[in-house]
């Protein structure tokens, strides 16, 4: 009997053995996969320093180069339209004719005032005549002459500039009155636009300065324009400045009243450049941060200063050097100063 239960407390201990053996080989196991699983593999882009071109978007809208509201100085009927809206002009070309009743009158009054100076000038020469009656006959004539003179001038109106007809107010036959122009009449070959500039680039903006012209409603065209001209207040309210932007619009595609953006160049840095995929951004901040990868395989969380984006990759103005390695896949299971595997 006490040998069968001898047996029995050897077998005993020799299961407890064989099972604790098996939970510290397991355990070992578990330790060991548990240290594999916490290396994490990143891949990663050596970055290095480049010329980077400083530009900034605005928007703005097309307007014409001049607008000239064309009309007559008094009112008188019209007699004649030789063009509508929409149509091309040239400079010093007929757009409407007045009635002429009114300056055939003018004229009239004018020869006779004429005929009746040289008449009494005869009179005044051989002591006949006061010089006072002279000059007064001298003055109506003038008055005439200069009335005739602006009656011309009117009666057939013409375009000051090349450009379109935008605006017609009238129509034959009616009496023009002052409250609108007959016409309207636009330059748009070439064509402005006037940019708000933020007051901070005021020193970096010169006048000749190239621009490109991009507008929605011409997708996939690109137009180049000049800064004209730099308006010299700065507005207090928007804390930018005007600048006037050139373009010559010489196939008149663009056209007044276009949304537009405008890209000016400030000149070019040298910049470090890195992927946007190794940009990791703060939850609760605006700040940007990426992992460095340093020589004995560790990362560090640093914080970055971005510049421009270009596409598919940032300008960096601080928080990483030249020739560094950042992660740019991988990051989800990182944190600061941890050891990371490289994928080839």
């Amino acid at each position: 009997m006490k040998t069968i239960f001898r047996t029995m407390i050897v077998a005993g201990l020799a299961v407890l053995a064989i099972s604790c053996g098996n939970n510290e080989k397991k355990a070992q196991q578990t330790a060991t996969s548990v240290a594999e699983e916490v290396v994490p593999t990143v891949s990663v882009a050596q970055v290095a320093m480049r010329e980077v071109p400083q530009m900034s978007t605005y928007t703005s809208t097309v307007q014409a180069y001049v607008k000239n509201n064309i009309a007559p100085q008094s009112g008188n009927r019209i007699k004649s339209i030789k063009v509508d809206v929409g149509d091309f002009v040239t400079k010093g070309q007929i757009l409407a004719e007045m009635d002429q009743i009114q300056l055939q009158q003018v004229e009239m009054q004018m020869k006779n005032n004429e005929i009746e100076y040289n008449r009494l000038k005869g009179l005044y020469e051989v002591g006949g005549l006061s010089k006072s009656d002279l000059d007064a006959i001298e003055l109506a004539y003038n008055v005439s002459k200069t009335q005739y003179e602006n009656l011309l001038e009117n009666s057939v109106l013409r375009s000051p500039i090349n450009g379109v007809v935008t605006a017609r107010n009238y129509d034959v036959g009616d009496m023009f009155a002052m409250a609108a122009p007959l016409f309207t009449v636009e330059q748009i070959a070439p064509v402005k636009l006037l940019v708000g500039i933020s007051e901070s680039d005021y020193s970096k903006v010169k006048k000749g300065d190239k621009v490109e012209i991009v507008a929605e409603a011409l997708p996939g065209q690109t137009f180049e324009g000049k800064i004209q001209k730099i308006y010299p207040t700065i507005d207090p309210a928007t804390r930018t400045f005007t600048v006037e932007v050139v373009v010559n619009n010489q196939k008149r595609e663009l056209r007044p009243g276009m949304f537009a953006r405008v890209t000016v160049t400030f000149g070019v840095n040298n910049s470090v450049v890195i992927p946007d995929v190794a940009v990791v951004k703060q939850q609760g901040s605006g700040e940007r941060f990426v992992y460095i990868l340093n020589e004995d395989g560790t990362v560090n969380y640093k914080k970055v200063l971005l510049g421009r984006r270009m596409g598919a990759e940032y300008e960096v103005l601080e928080g990483v050097e030249d020739g560094a390695k950042v992660v740019t896949g991988g990051q989800i299971r990182l944190k600061d100063g941890i050891k990371v595997t490289v994928s080839e």
